[in-house]
């Protein structure tokens, strides 16, 4: 394979990635393996010695049409001739225009009007800005903090930090640095719950209690809705979701829905929302929204919130990123939800959730799994005890799949393109690597 480098070109590329590249949650001085990928196509992964692996994270739940789709190829060489990058303050263009004007029909109820930035953690301090400065503009000056949902994650920016699980969210180091918020208990109502349920009337009956006690302080709730991510990939109940947003409603607190990671399809709806019938007054967007390709995020706000924002003291909206509206990203973005428009992408899904309820149901009888679970193009093994990274990440690799496990989660979001054959292939690798963690054997 042409991409391939040599065994002392590939030494002398990790060598300059050991000494310079701190990556993600990692040590600079004993960072674990890094994999040099060279080319990526559809939904696999080619490595500097040739090898090839099946992406079963679709680069962080990103890439939904796999990697070096010909269309969005092509979306951005066309802008690229046209230009690159042109600032957002004082000034439009064709592709940022679309792209907002594309967004607001598509997401649930009506949120009219969208502020374009950089990244999902920072669409989260966007939301949580607008929420604070739409109570701050109608005189709520009490109104400074925010509840969130144990088991929540929202991102690595600092007022994202202090909306996710303290303990969960990856960020109790910087609590004392951290802004004080409300966390209700974790919604315990599994996805397919019924109403009479007494774990969702309790869930309901824990949250109600809160709201009450804090709703005189309280700018908004936000959440991830019925799919909580990074803080333990747990699914909830959409009854509690209908339950939350009733709840808000009267006791005047905003709703915030980061659907940063279930946008786009991937629980089987277009978006998380819609599974519960509601709709947030700010709602959340990144990853999928570039289809990979690049980092680009939205806030859409309902007009109760921008105009009670842009009728305060401030007049506008005090934020403003200087890569916001990139024509790059937005031309991209376009192309993207187009293509998955236009394809019958809710049978993609339901395809790979039944695959994937296939494929990961032999692990429920191995040591050491506490849980296995499927939603949409989601699906988790939960294990008893926290996995060894660098270790199970070598199983998976010599199996020729790519995941990123964390914490005690084995979890896979792949391309909607993947078809039932590599499908097979991921979670066969996936579940032998488990095996193999915890007994040695192989099958």
């Amino acid at each position: 394979m042409d991409q391939a480098l040599t065994p002392a070109e590939t030494e002398a590329l990790l060598a300059r990635d050991r000494a310079h590249a701190w990556h993600p949650y990692a040590s600079m001085f004993s960072p674990p393996p890094a994999y040099p990928v060279v080319a990526a196509r559809g939904v696999r992964l080619t490595l500097a010695d040739g090898r090839e692996l099946i992406d079963g994270m679709a680069s962080w739940w990103a890439a939904i049409h796999g990697y070096n789709h010909p269309v969005l190829n092509e979306a951005m060489r066309a802008q690229l001739d046209r230009m690159a990058h042109v600032m957002f303050g004082g000034i439009t263009h064709p592709a940022a225009a679309e792209l907002c004007e594309l967004l607001a029909g598509i997401v649930p109820g009506k949120l009219p009007h969208v502020f374009l930035s950089d990244s999902g953690s920072v669409s989260v301090e966007v939301g949580i800005k607008m929420a604070l400065q739409y109570h701050l503009s109608q005189g709520r000056h009490t109104r400074k903090r925010l509840m969130s949902l144990r088991g929540g994650y929202h991102g690595d920016t600092f007022m994202a930090m202090s909306v996710c699980d303290p303990v969960t969210g990856m960020h109790h180091l910087f609590s004392g640095a951290l802004p004080s918020q409300v966390f209700a208990p974790r919604p315990e109502a599994a996805f397919g719950a019924t109403e009479d349920d007494v774990r969702l009337a309790a869930d309901i009956a824990g949250f109600e209690e809160m709201l009450s006690a804090h709703a005189h302080e309280l700018a908004a709730v936000i959440l991830e809705p019925v799919v909580q991510g990074a803080g333990g990939m747990h699914f909830y109940s959409p009854a509690f979701l209908t339950a939350v947003r009733r709840l808000c409603d009267e006791h005047d607190v905003l709703l915030i829905a980061d659907e940063i990671a279930t946008g786009f399809g991937r629980t089987g709806k277009l978006f998380a929302c819609e599974h519960a019938g509601i709709a947030p007054d700010i709602l959340c967007l990144g990853k999928a929204l570039t289809g990979g390709y690049m980092s680009l995020a939205a806030t859409l706000a309902s007009e109760r919130v921008s105009r009670g924002i842009c009728e305060g003291e401030a007049g506008v909206l005090m934020h403003g990123p200087t890569f916001m509206g990139n024509p790059l990203a937005c031309a991209v973005a376009l192309a993207s939800i187009r293509l998955l428009l236009s394809q019958p992408w809710q049978r993609k899904v339901h395809a790979l959730e039944c695959g994937l309820r296939e494929g990961l149901a032999p692990a429920r009888g191995l040591s050491g799994v506490r849980d296995v679970r499927v939603l949409g193009a989601i699906g988790v093994i939960e294990m008893e005890a926290p996995v060894a990274m660098a270790r199970i990440q070598r199983l998976l690799v010599d199996q020729g799949v790519w995941i990123r496990p964390f914490g005690r989660l084995v979890y896979t979001m792949p391309p909607f393109i993947m078809q039932p054959d590599d499908l097979a292939a991921l979670t066969r690798g996936i579940v032998d690597a488990v095996r193999t963690l915890h007994t040695g054997e192989t099958q």
